[in-house]
């Protein structure tokens, strides 16, 4: 449900794009939101493995799953934008 939610996002950006209402994404930004979600994964690992109560953990899982979720939706985006450079 999400993915079709950005599937119908990037629809209304290449619209965009081709009426020049919007620039580019260019493979070199989307790689860096991959770099940071990257680095946001591992530090919710290291602080979830430290957390003792049981409440924090299950907010810190919660965190990892959204951000699992994004790390998912970035990597498609990267594909897309490959295939859109080709």
């Amino acid at each position: 449900m999400a993915l079709k939610a950005t599937i119908e996002k990037l629809d209304t950006y290449r619209k965009r794009l081709k009426q020049k209402k919007a620039k580019p994404i260019s493979r070199k930004k989307a790689e860096r939101i991959v770099a940071k979600l990257d680095a946001k994964h591992d530090a919710l690992k290291a602080e979830l493995k430290a957390a003792k109560k049981p409440s924090k953990q299950e907010r810190l899982k919660a965190k990892l799953e959204v951000v699992e979720e994004l790390q998912a939706r970035a990597a498609w985006l990267v594909k897309q934008i490959e295939k859109q450079d080709d």
